[in-house]
């Protein structure tokens, strides 16, 4: 995709914008205006975010460290302020940073710092300037077929590169840059502290800052698959239904002020100062920045007594984020956030119309479940093509927790509020702990029925699209139904229809021979159509339905695993001959492969089997040591022979 550079950008901003200009005023002239307005109003629109991309694009500054870093292999030695912290994995602490200097020269842009887990290390604090020595990695693709482009995600997020570091190369200075994220960091810190010191049971604290503080770097990934499971891992992340809650609670809090033009200036000032404190509080992540920026303007025509249009409430949100933070809109958080809230607010209605309960508390929960599906139905699409599966019981998550989760979050803002003045009131402490605990239990106990967790659902970027047509089309015609919309949403349908055909078709059709990259073991498949043979050792042909590197590549492609076995030493795949050599060093000698895989570190030498015969092409995996695969490389170069390193170059496939 070929991206526009700033001078293009802003050529044609000002262009397209001129014209807009002299088009509305020559629009009370003639008719014909009226219609070339609208549409130089959008291509201004279109150059107004083209624009916006390329100011927001840390990679033309010309500082930026991407200009510097020329090899992996070399260790760099850089200035970084710490920014955000990330959730951390087995082996390292992460956090995203921004350099300031690289080789001791002025440097830009932000980088992901991973630190290798050591007891001398504490927890960094945000805006702590550090001196990191370490090997830097740009972004790279997925090492396997159909992963997740991490690479690529990160991009999105200006982030290009990350640097691997020992605690003993790391100096933190004196020097702390102390912006509202720090602030914010501290406050965060001093609450949870306070919680701990009173003994707050550690998984319903990590569940409380997550669900109030927006922090979900300490959540078990136990508790996080379950309310995956259950359908409530929005509850998670604070996003419009926690800052709603806050916006009541304000404006409860605000009730004695009059309700005269003064009155409602102070109430508005408060509302909208308490709404940004909570945000910056909560990190400022999308879902916060979006709802809290929606909200405000809620809040604006609640005070000022105005009616206020939701879409455009909605819309204006949406510009205003992406006019400062263009990245957002690949944030998969966001995405989901903006087509739940439009549908909720769009399709809530019609589905409620169905029934009209006679009961206020049976309305109440017929609400909630309206809500619930509104959302899911929104959300349906998206969620499959990112994370392939459907919690089928959402619903009764909903019916249970929604109503729990309202005096969660009150009693949960009035304990944090106590302890960020080193308040712990115990018996309200106890009560929101107990509250958690309940409600991870509810999510546990529905989460248990796997049954009804629809998994592994293979969506591509056409069947998204298509699928989004289908329910625009039906909710369409259902508000207003006509034969001519009928035949839109029929259409759409058998759209759909012919490209999930055509997707399996063309995957049933398919014939490949894949070399998998996976460290210290070697991960083989042949595939013909929708069956897959798989090679590999006993530990992997074990436990192949936990295996994610295998699980992606099946999902994608319609395909299932038909037959397990053992590596072996000769392989045919059409034409072509394969040898595979393991650490048994077995090459047979007779045999003249077209292509040579090497594997398990093989004590052998290329340069006296390349005087037998040469292969056309060298392959190794991530199951051999570096130092081999370094000697094995250089051999090749020297002999011209193509060399595959999975491990630099990711999967192998023919």
């Amino acid at each position: 995709m070929t991206k526009p550079t700033f001078l293009f950008a802003l050529l044609s901003l000002v262009i397209f914008s001129s014209i807009t200009l002299i088009i509305n005023f020559l629009s009370n002239k003639k008719e014909i205006y009226k219609s070339l307005f609208g549409i130089f109003c959008l291509l201004t629109s279109f150059f107004i975010g083209s624009f916006t991309l390329v100011i927001n694009n840390d990679k033309l500054n010309s500082n930026h460290y991407l200009k510097n870093l020329k090899s992996a292999e070399n260790e760099y030695s850089a200035e970084i302020i710490i920014k955000e912290k990330l959730k951390n994995t087995i082996n390292n602490d992460r956090y995203v940073a921004k350099i300031i200097e690289l080789n001791n020269k002025k440097s830009y842009g932000k980088i992901i710092l991973n630190i290798r887990k050591d007891s001398l290390v504490p927890t960094l604090e945000m805006g702590s300037h550090l001196k990191v020595t370490g090997s830097f990695y740009k972004n790279r693709k997925p090492n396997n077929p159909d992963q997740f482009d991490y690479g690529k995600y990160l991009e999105n997020q200006q982030i290009y590169a990350q640097v691997y570091a020992d605690a003993s190369s790391i100096k933190i200075g004196s020097q702390v840059d102390k912006t509202i994220s720090y602030y914010a960091s501290k406050l965060r810190n001093k609450i949870v502290h306070n919680l701990e010191k009173n003994n707050f049971n550690k998984t319903e604290l990590s569940v409380v800052v997550a669900l109030i503080l927006g922090q979900q770097q300490d959540i078990s990934q136990e508790v996080i698959r379950d309310y995956q499971y259950a359908g409530a891992i929005h509850v998670l992340s604070v996003s419009g239904l926690h800052v709603g809650c806050i916006l009541l609670f304000i404006t409860f809090l605000l009730k004695p002020i009059p309700n005269n033009k003064k009155g409602s200036i102070i109430k508005l000032f408060i509302v909208i100062a308490s709404l940004w404190m909570f945000g910056i509080l909560a990190g400022l992540a999308p879902s916060v920045v979006r709802s809290v920026t929606m909200f405000s303007f809620v809040a604006i025509g609640m005070f000022l007594r105005r009616s206020v249009n939701i879409y455009h409430t909605l819309v204006v949100s949406a510009l205003l984020i992406l006019l400062f933070q263009p990245s957002f809109l690949f944030d998969i958080g966001f995405q989901l956030s903006y087509i739940a809230l439009f549908f909720i607010i769009w399709l809530q209605p019609l589905l409620a119309s169905i029934w009209t309960p006679k009961y206020k508390v049976v309305n109440y929960f017929w609400e909630i479940i309206t809500v619930s599906f509104a959302a899911q139905i929104g959300t349906l699409p998206l969620s499959i093509y990112y994370f392939h599966q459907f919690p089928g019981l959402f619903f009764v998550t909903n019916i249970v927790i929604l109503p729990m989760l309202s005096l969660i979050l009150g009693i949960g803002v009035i304990v944090m509020l106590l302890a960020a003045v080193n308040v712990v009131w115990y018996p309200m402490m106890k009560l929101l702990e107990y509250s958690i605990w309940f409600l991870n239990k509810i999510i546990a106990w529905v989460a248990s029925f796997e049954d009804f967790i629809f998994k592994d659902i293979p969506l591509n970027s056409y069947m998204l699209w298509s699928s989004y047509l289908l329910i625009f089309s039906l909710i369409i015609w259902s508000k207003k139904p006509t034969f001519k919309k009928l035949t839109v949403s029929l259409s759409a349908l058998i759209l759909v229809q012919i490209i999930s055909i055509q997707a399996k078709y063309s995957s049933q059709n398919k014939e490949e021979f894949i070399v998998f990259n996976k460290k210290k073991s070697s991960i083989i498949t042949e595939r013909k159509g929708d069956k897959v043979t798989l090679y590999s050792n006993d530990s992997i042909l074990k436990t192949t339905d936990d295996n994610l590197v295998l699980k992606s590549y099946l999902v994608a492609n319609y395909c299932k695993i038909e037959k397990k076995k053992s590596i072996s030493n000769l392989y045919y795949f059409k034409d072509k001959k394969i040898l595979l050599m393991d650490s048994s060093a077995v090459y047979l000698p007779h045999e003249k492969p077209d292509i040579l895989i090497i594997t398990n570190s093989p004590k052998v030498n290329l340069e006296r089997i390349f005087k037998q015969w040469k292969p056309n092409q060298v392959v190794v995996d991530a199951a051999n040591f570096k130092s081999y695969i370094k000697v094995w490389k250089g051999t090749c170069r020297k002999e011209k022979i193509p060399f595959h390193d999975t491990t630099e170059k990711g999967f192998y496939k023919l």
